[in-house]
């Protein structure tokens, strides 16, 4: 994203309003908007082997301006693959059925005056409760992560947890309680937008999951790995797993970060798995 461009949405995003200067003719105007963006790893595919940082090519005065970030990851799995494949055929086969049946339990039409309606005539605040639960969540928060990145010297998260996020929860909170035309927020909704956060923003501004799930591999230690495997395996040569992991012991690589330097290689196609992921073969 462009820094002029960036900048100048800064204040539309957190202030909703828009400063203009021009003409001789200085004003301020209303800009209540919702952002939705999307958009693709900055090497067009994520790498496990970075951290997110490295990843999303954003600046996180930006970041920090979303309600929620999901990371969305295409894992290879053949079970996950194959559920993908049977949906999207059944899609296409039972398309013709489909047309003809309404299985909608609310039409656009009547959903639309209902959203309508929550926007002009609710607008629900925290009740008393609702609001000490979200305080005391909101610090316990930002006290887990200053405890994990002690854990992890000279690491950063993407988005930092500060009082944007709170609001934030406010808001999303808040949101929850207009959907059921309530007119306060109660600690049942505080207690779904934290969970909606911590499973979007929270864990998108913490490392890698895939290095973390690999009992603390260190990134270094991984791509190390990585490289002992490319010198070890030419180009189309094969490879027995277990031998191979017997090897990189004596290479000094630990068992662990072998497995996620094998599990990344896969994924980005340079390794291939056969025989039941007993025989690896080098593809590129």
């Amino acid at each position: 994203m462009k820094e002029n461009d960036r900048v100048a949405i800064h204040e539309a995003m957190e202030q909703q309003t828009i400063s203009i200067a021009k003409a001789g003719i200085t004003t301020v105007l209303n800009s209540r908007a919702s952002f939705l963006a999307a958009a693709n790893p900055i090497f067009g595919r994520y790498d496990d082997l970075k951290g997110v940082d490295e990843n999303i090519d954003l600046m996180t005065t930006i970041l920090s301006r979303f309600d929620c970030i999901f990371i969305v990851r295409d894992v290879r799995d053949p079970v996950k693959d194959k559920s993908i494949a049977r949906h999207v055929l059944s899609v296409h086969i039972n398309a013709a059925m489909a047309d003809g049946a309404q299985t909608a339990e609310i039409d656009a039409p009547t959903l639309k005056k209902f959203v309508g309606y929550c926007r002009e005539r609710c607008a629900p605040r925290l009740n008393d409760a609702a609001a000490a639960l979200l305080s005391d969540q909101y610090v316990h928060i930002r006290s887990r992560v200053r405890e994990s990145l002690k854990d992890r010297p000279g690491e950063s998260q993407v988005v930092p947890i500060t009082i944007r996020q709170l609001e934030a929860l406010v808001r999303i909170s808040e949101s929850l309680a207009k959907m059921r035309l309530s007119a306060e927020a109660t600690e049942a909704d505080v207690n779904e937008a934290i969970r909606l956060f911590k499973t979007s923003t929270l864990a998108a501004s913490q490392s890698n999951p895939m290095l973390m799930a690999a009992g603390g591999a260190a990134t270094e230690e991984v791509r190390r790995a990585e490289d002992w495997i490319k010198r070890r395996m030419g180009l189309r040569t094969t490879v027995n797993a277990k031998k191979l992991m017997e090897e990189s012991q004596s290479q000094g690589c630990s068992d662990e970060a072998v497995k996620r330097a094998i599990a990344a290689m896969v994924m980005r196609s340079e390794l291939q798995e056969m025989n039941g992921k007993k025989i690896l073969k080098r593809v590129k």
